[in-house]
């Protein structure tokens, strides 16, 4: 059964997914009935929606879910935690351009809802359309690659739109630099769109933390820092040419760093390696990736349409981490210096927790270079 066929017939608005290609998928409406544009792509995971849409990475995206029951629990309050971060969600603000589903639930239940899926949706100014049959569209995603594509209602037509010819990063990152803590060591972080449990998981560990805007001045004497983090973002990586020059400089200094997701792809172009986007990216929950040099295979959290080419690492840099199931780059790291990135979300939110271990690494660097 469609799932807009449980809202009263005079408020099942119809709307239409349209693809690049001319492909056409028509659903009914549960979000804001507003059209918008952006890259079509699909995410795998069964769980999470809260973390996933709030996730900045996503910014300018349309996005599929492959699970086809979405919104039965609803979403929680927008609530603060011990270190000031919003507890069930990775930022402030919804980051996705549109969604679709194969069954909305309209009604939802779980003790820790404030409103359902439709209603933030509607808050956020996002369009989402239900009753799509997403396993077709996302075969069609996985044979030709993902695509523009734009969410229309009748009386309503925009032209498609490429967000990754413009800076994302951006969009997302911080106007002005923020502390959390006063504790030792000091870690900066180049803030990309960085999700908050990458903040949470260094705070939980003693750090304080420092977030700086993706072109800020990491080294105009403002602040003091033991180590730099690169976080993650949306977009084509070589968009951010301030954050590369700055990895560049924390490079030359031999600054503890670690990247996470863009992170890994921008300390890769600092290091003089080059990137490309991949055809359908890795969006889900269960990613494989193995240590490379063990036989160690760890299950991790993705949202990443780019990639680093690793015939083009220079001499002292090798890759770190590999996925097993397409064999692309997940990781890269200097032979000697302290310097390493991971492709995949070792903070998770949502996803396995199984690489956590990687932060205490980085702090182990930074403590060793002090």
């Amino acid at each position: 059964m469609i799932a807009g066929l449980f809202l009263p017939e005079n408020q099942a608005k119809k709307g239409r997914l349209i693809l690049k290609d001319n492909t056409v998928f028509e659903g009914t409406s549960f979000g804001a009935e507003s059209s918008n544009a952006g890259e079509v792509v699909f995410n795998t995971g069964m769980v999470g929606y809260p973390e996933s849409f709030s996730d900045p990475s996503y910014r300018g995206q349309i996005l599929v879910l492959t699970y086809p029951l979405v919104g039965n629990y609803g979403v929680p309050a927008m609530e603060k935690d011990s270190f000031g971060l919003e507890s069930f969600f990775e930022s402030p603000h919804m980051h996705i351009s549109g969604l679709i589903v194969a069954d909305y639930s309209f009604e939802h239940n779980h003790w820790q809802a404030s409103q359902s899926l439709a209603e933030w949706l509607k808050k956020s100014g996002v369009p989402a359309l239900t009753g799509i049959d997403t396993r077709a569209l996302t075969k069609k995603l996985r044979e030709k690659g993902v695509m523009l594509g734009k969410i229309v209602f009748e009386g309503s037509e925009i032209p498609f739109e490429d967000p990754n010819e413009r800076n994302l990063v951006a969009d997302v990152s911080p106007k002005e630099p923020s502390s959390h803590g006063n504790s030792s060591p000091r870690i900066a972080v180049l803030d990309c769109g960085v999700k908050n449990n990458i903040i949470r998981s260094l705070l939980k560990r003693g750090c304080s933390v420092v977030r700086v805007p993706w072109d800020y001045d990491l080294f105009n004497g403002q602040y003091e820092f033991d180590g730099i983090l690169i976080s993650n973002g949306p977009g084509d990586p070589k968009q951010c040419v301030a954050t590369i020059e700055t990895v560049k400089k924390a490079i030359e200094q031999e600054i503890p760093t670690f990247g996470i997701c863009l992170g890994n792809q921008i300390l890769a172009l600092a290091a003089g390696a080059d990137t490309y986007k991949l055809p359908y990216g890795h969006r889900s929950q269960n990613q494989p990736c193995q240590m490379l040099g063990t036989k160690k295979c760890y299950i991790t959290s993705q949202n990443h349409g780019f990639s680093v080419d690793e015939k083009t690492l220079g001499n002292g840099w090798e890759p770190f981490f590999r996925n097993l199931n397409d064999g692309t780059n997940e990781g890269v790291r200097h032979k000697s210096k302290p310097f390493f990135s991971v492709q995949f979300h070792p903070e998770a939110t949502p996803g396995p927790v199984d690489t956590s271990f990687l932060f205490d690494e980085f702090l182990k660097k930074v403590k060793e270079a002090k």
